[in-house]
């Protein structure tokens, strides 16, 4: 049975053909298969029942199933752990915030960048996702709030499990597709996706036409710091990432945002803080500190308040543009990897 869920608009209407189906019942069915939560197309009354009855028997709609789900003590954040037929689970993220529902979608199950200090690493990785599983982190978490209070997805961070850049054509196609008016028709300035410096792949996003903001992980303002905690720096070194995050300001008018993990002893003293303004001169950038989230395989420590405080203030004296993250789901283990690492222990214990 061929699975419609993922498809494009023109897609479904070369599926549908054979059906004698027009064009414009292709469109109904993807409002319902994106909009309006169907799994099966009994659900979209708008359809002939003897159509209904044809398409029931000859296509399937393939979504995942929710094997996992946790919810924050304050309501704000919660974590799904979805399962694909054929046993893979990822994470995805929502969080409730002032300015909208932002999601955090995985675009691999896993992880093999091996950076010393995130939990997605530490299964490896098992495979990408397809454009349409990623998809599908979007529509499940929109029909929950919908559900819930009314609610929609907003925004998408696409910073979850595995680096986005490694699974270019899924993760494009997957933008493309969520920026559709018949699925979620969110711009694309309503998303962010957060890579370790792909730099080949940070060029050729660039010139795609989608001016979505771009996140960079550095978490190191030196190659010999950064090959230690990102063992990707030694393909792609520090100066070419910076390089090609500067190449991508300049072309899309957007400003780029350097994610910095703030760890313990190792990146967070003056000297890096002084690395890290002489690096960033000049550029249509800000940055993001990010206080370690503990991960219990990784003896990787956050600093106290005071060193976390002192970087954030030496950026700012020195016109850097910073914010410190706030946190959100900590009660809940809300950082990549930590529900399906569990998730896959337990497995493996069966």
């Amino acid at each position: 049975m061929a699975d419609i869920f993922g498809l494009s608009l023109p897609e479904l209407q070369d599926v549908l053909e054979p059906f004698q189906v027009p064009k414009y019942r292709a469109r109904q069915v993807a409002e319902w298969l994106y909009q309006r939560g169907a799994q099966s197309f009994g659900e979209m009354t708008n359809l002939p029942k003897t159509l209904r009855v044809r398409l029931n028997e000859e296509l399937s709609i393939g979504r995942p199933s929710a094997a996992g789900r946790l919810d924050s003590v304050d309501g704000r954040t919660t974590k799904l752990l979805l399962e694909f037929k054929d046993g893979t689970a990822v994470e995805t993220v929502l969080m409730r915030q002032p300015y909208g529902n932002s999601i955090c979608v995985s675009t691999q199950a896993g992880c093999n960048m091996g950076c010393a200090f995130c939990a997605s690493a530490l299964h490896g990785m098992t495979r990408n996702l397809t454009r349409n599983e990623i998809l599908a982190q979007a529509v499940v978490i929109n029909d929950m709030l919908r559900e819930e209070n009314g609610g929609k997805v907003d925004t998408v961070v696409i910073m979850g499990s595995g680096e986005p850049l490694m699974n270019y054509d899924n993760v494009l196609g997957f933008i493309r597709l969520l920026h559709e008016d018949y699925v979620l028709g969110l711009g694309y300035r309503n998303f962010t996706l957060s890579t370790s410096g792909i730099v080949p792949k940070m060029y050729d996003l660039a010139e795609a036409g989608v001016p979505i903001s771009l996140s960079v992980s550095l978490h190191a303002p030196n190659n010999e710091l950064r090959n230690r905690i990102m063992p990707i720096n030694r393909k792609f070194p520090l100066e070419d990432v910076v390089a090609a995050a500067r190449h991508y300001a300049e072309l899309t008018k957007r400003r780029v945002t350097y994610e910095y993990i703030l760890i313990d002893g190792l990146n967070d003293g003056e000297p890096q803080a002084k690395e890290l303004v002489k690096l960033l001169h000049g550029q249509l950038a800000s940055v993001n500190l990010i206080p370690i989230n503990p991960v219990r395989e990784r003896n990787l420590l956050r600093p106290s308040r005071v060193r976390i405080e002192s970087f954030e203030h030496y950026l700012a004296a020195h016109k850097v543009v910073v914010t410190v993250r706030r946190e959100m789901g900590a009660d809940i283990q809300a950082a990549c990897g930590q529900l399906r690492n569990r998730h896959l222990e337990q497995e493996m214990q069966k």
